[in-house]
């Protein structure tokens, strides 16, 4: 995201806590101050200070399992550090906000693919408390003028030159495939070959991160410059998206490795197919995904991971 705004001339502060972030993953020319979005003074301060006109939230906890079980973290995260970040956004007359919300607020969708007009049903409380936040942004734009554009990621993959995808635990499909690839765990585990699908494994729309993070920067040129009204987009590639085994495939093809896969129960919650529909973005915003191949994303995964990630040292 970072990267992409100094690309398209724009300054940068960086606010971050680094309960999971990375220091070294900020650019030199971005600004970066280390605090928690639940520190209200601290955070008024920097928006004042830096001049701040426009904000791309991003802080949250987003591990789907973790919410189930400790769904008071997920309020408090996602919830109530949202709403200390809108207070300091109306008390500093910020007016633009860009939102990463999350394919996880429509549940298991009644039909394929997702439009952003569709039901949203969450059925865990990391899509539930990324729907509180949601529905709160229309009435701060009634009470104090702020606009907003709302993100809603399917899965999001892939890797800059520079940054690529460092989470601990990994949960993501591509990072855990590329590290069995890689000989850094035993095996992937597949759950469940039973859905209703063409080879019997869940179906995903993977999104690049680079083409994710250009969407954020046109949401927020349109806010900013265009006068553009709040509005809620998916992102994704569209298409027919691809399944476990065809990830697996394809990883196997890019790296020249094998990837032993072990295969697991379904779990619990888990559709059978999710797969966006960006229509409306493509039409509002102009926005296009320029890595739309699944083979694009995982060699970009897979340079990263020999470069900078853990096949570098």
């Amino acid at each position: 995201m970072t990267e992409e705004l100094l690309r398209s001339g724009d300054d940068v502060l960086v606010y971050d806590s680094l309960y999971k972030g990375h220091r070294e993953a900020v650019p030199d020319a971005a600004e970066f101050i280390e605090a928690d979005l639940m520190d209200g003074e601290r955070l008024r301060q920097a928006l004042e200070e830096f001049e701040v006109t426009a904000v791309v939230h991003m802080a949250a906890d987003s591990l789907v399992g973790e919410s189930v079980t400790h769904p008071g973290k997920y309020y408090r995260n996602n919830v109530t550090a949202g709403l200390v970040l809108l207070d300091a956004l109306r008390d500093c007359s910020v007016k633009h906000l860009v939102f990463s919300s999350t394919a996880a607020v429509y549940g298991e969708p009644a039909k394929q693919p997702i439009e952003e007009g569709d039901p949203t049903r969450p059925t865990n409380p990391y899509g539930e408390t990324k729907l509180a936040f949601e529905r709160a942004l229309p009435w701060y734009g009634q009470a104090h003028g702020l606009r907003s554009v709302c993100l809603r990621y399917f899965n999001a993959a892939g890797a800059s030159a520079r940054n690529g995808e460092r989470h601990s635990p990994e949960t993501h499909l591509i990072p855990i495939v590329l590290e069995a690839a890689a000989g850094l765990r035993p095996h992937v585990t597949v759950y469940g070959d039973d859905y209703p699908t063409p080879d019997g494994t869940c179906v995903r729309d993977y999104i690049h991160v680079q083409d994710l993070a250009r969407a954020h920067v046109l949401g927020i040129h349109a806010l900013a410059e265009k006068g553009h009204a709040s509005a809620i987009y998916n992102l994704g590639c569209g298409g027919a998206g691809y399944s476990v085994r065809q990830v697996l495939d394809c990883a196997r093809k890019v790296t020249g490795r094998d990837v032993p896969v072990q295969m697991g129960p379904r779990r619990a919650g888990d559709p059978a197919v999710l797969v966006a529909s960006s229509q409306r973005i493509a039409q509002e915003l102009g926005w296009k995904p320029e890595h739309q191949s699944l083979e694009a994303i995982i060699e970009s995964a897979w340079r990263w991971m020999q470069t900078h990630g853990p096949l570098s040292h």
